[in-house]
């Protein structure tokens, strides 16, 4: 049997196989809390090694999207239990992906409908999804952001640490600090998207410092051993670029090592789409972050099928591999890629809002 089907540990989490369910953001929590729904979701996707959750709102400011889960009400967190409780009484385990998503978000979902919050006041060529007055959902265009002043960045950073403990709270084994895809803290490393002048803009120290900052607090918090981070090097995703990613992600990693992590996840090219978006060693990237000195999990991620996943965990080059897409459409993917039985099809209509139609009624196999 391949290794991709065996056990091993991500930091202090023991998980029962090297297939990790990626974050996928299905805008079915109303008012930002899990229910019952959502705990039949994840439950049907318990086999994963490690469930890395969808992207759950640090605070109110930090949502982007109608109907996706928060963790700053105390709601929020006793619907998280349930789900916490439903996968590990099915032998799984889980960790909630925190997130602030900075500029990509409307104004209709802001407190008091204010502009969203950005490193910088420029606008995302971007989209976002909100819900109509008849309550069918729609994508629009990002509202203007007003740019984060440099004293609200220790606020920012507290949020984070409070996040991280709710989800500790609500029973998750750790948390994935969200850095990637053009949200707040991508947004603040990339030079298109950062044109600040203060100690967290210009310099690529200056860049990647609010990340760093918030994954001390976090550590600080939990524990490095129940902590992890996503990063997504060369995705355009959101309307970020820049104009040295090498640079800046290798920076990154090397001081990330420092933290004694327990995984950090790559998304390897445009999020979603094509891997070869920009040339970009892959390889030469985690090299960096083991001659640093980082022990975490190494978790491969976009575009991974059940040969180059077995040949990525067999090579030693990815620790785990996360399916995204794949695992919508089947709950029972380890099954399927064990034993190379063929994959359900997605139903790209049901893939946001909506209610369990294209959720929970993808069948398993007989």
């Amino acid at each position: 049997m391949s290794k991709l089907f065996e056990p091993t540990s991500v930091g202090n989490i023991p998980v029962a196989n090297r297939i990790a369910m990626a974050p996928l953001t299905r805008n079915r929590s109303p008012g930002a809390v899990p229910n019952d729904l959502n705990v039949e979701y994840y439950r049907q996707r318990a086999t994963a090694g490690l469930i890395i959750s969808e992207g759950t709102a640090i605070t109110h400011q930090a949502q982007g999207y109608a109907d996706v889960p928060g963790l700053y009400k105390p709601a929020a967190i006793e619907g998280w239990k349930k789900v916490t409780d439903a996968v590990h009484a099915a032998g799984g385990k889980i960790v909630t992906q925190i997130w602030h998503v900075g500029r990509i978000s409307h104004t209709s979902l802001q407190p008091d409908g204010g502009a969203p919050v950005a490193p910088s006041a420029i606008a995302a060529k971007s989209k976002t999804y909100v819900l109509n007055t008849d309550g069918s959902g729609a994508f629009v265009e990002t509202s203007e952001p007003r740019a984060l002043e440099t004293g609200e960045l220790a606020g920012i950073i507290e949020d984070y640490r409070k996040a991280a403990r709710a989800a500790v709270e609500g029973g998750f084994d750790g948390v994935e600090i969200h850095a990637a895809n053009g949200y707040l803290l991508e947004q603040f490393m990339r030079s298109n998207s950062n044109q600040r002048s203060d100690e967290y803009g210009g310099s690529i120290e200056n860049r990647i410092r609010l990340t760093l900052e918030v994954v001390e607090a976090v550590t600080k918090e939990i524990g490095a051993d129940k902590t992890g981070i996503r990063i997504s090097p060369t995705t355009p995703a959101n309307d970020v670029s820049d104009t040295d990613p090498k640079a800046v992600y290798t920076a990154l990693v090397e001081a990330l090592a420092t933290f004694d992590l327990a995984f950090v996840h790559v998304i390897e090219g445009a999020t979603g789409g094509p891997r070869d978006i920009l040339p970009f060693d892959w390889m030469a990237l985690k090299a960096a972050y083991r001659n640093a000195g980082g022990k975490g999990a190494w978790i491969a991620n976009n575009g991974y099928d059940r040969a180059s996943a077995i040949e990525a965990v067999e090579s030693g080059y990815a620790d785990l591999v996360a399916f995204g897409r794949p695992f919508i459409a089947n709950p029972d993917l380890v099954r399927r890629l064990k034993e190379d039985a063929p994959l359900n099809p997605l139903e790209p209509a049901t893939l946001y809002g909506g209610g369990a139609e294209g959720y929970t009624t993808y069948p398993a196999l007989a």
